[in-house]
């Protein structure tokens, strides 16, 4: 399968697109994304059998809509933020953080943040972000990046012979579907409107 990558992304969809007027949007962007990546992983919504929790919503809708670049810039943005020891990870707290949080359980994940975001920043720029098949798709293809260094991590961490899918992945599935059928929804109702803006 051949990707063209030469669509435009959401974030290029408006406001000023060259000179220090770009670089300014662009820089506000990548705040204003980190912030969202802080306040959505603290976002615990009440689910069975784990709580559900944003951040990997926030991750994987700031890819699609920033494009692979601008979205690394914001998610190496967020992880060096945490590794300074703010609490801006889903588990970390005032206790537990930095360095030491990024380099427990977690860690595989923090990994699979950044694949993800490349991933749905690429697809996105292929126009997987306009039809809700597609951003289902690109949703699942980055879900699959955040679980796979993700599950690694816990068994290379805690040992072969323990649960790790019971740990980490199957708890979450029920959750992950959701945010998938949001996201599905979310990006391409995004672009309609940009469209009726335009018109």
């Amino acid at each position: 399968m051949t990707l063209t990558l030469n669509r435009p992304v959401l974030a290029e969809a408006f406001g000023p697109s060259e000179g220090a007027a770009l670089r300014l949007k662009q820089a506000a962007l990548v705040v204003l994304g980190i912030a969202v990546l802080a306040v959505a992983a603290k976002i615990k919504v009440p689910m069975w059998p784990v709580p559900m929790t944003m951040g990997t919503f926030a991750v994987l809708t700031i890819g699609a809509a920033y494009g692979a670049r601008l979205g690394l810039a914001t998610i190496l943005g967020y992880m060096i933020i945490g590794a300074l020891g703010f609490d801006v990870f889903a588990g970390s707290s005032a206790e537990k953080f930095g360095l030491e949080y990024m380099m427990g359980g977690t860690g595989g994940y923090l990994v699979g943040y950044v694949l993800a975001t490349l991933a749905l920043g690429t697809l996105a720029r292929a126009g997987w972000d306009r039809s809700a098949g597609k951003m289902a798709g690109a949703m699942l293809i980055g879900n699959a990046l955040i679980y796979v260094p993700g599950l690694i991590w816990l068994g290379m961490l805690y040992g072969w012979d323990k649960p790790i899918l019971q740990w980490g992945l199957t708890p979450f599935l029920l959750g992950d579907a959701i945010k998938l059928a949001l996201a599905a929804l979310v990006l391409p109702a995004a672009w309609k409107l940009v469209g009726r803006a335009r018109g």
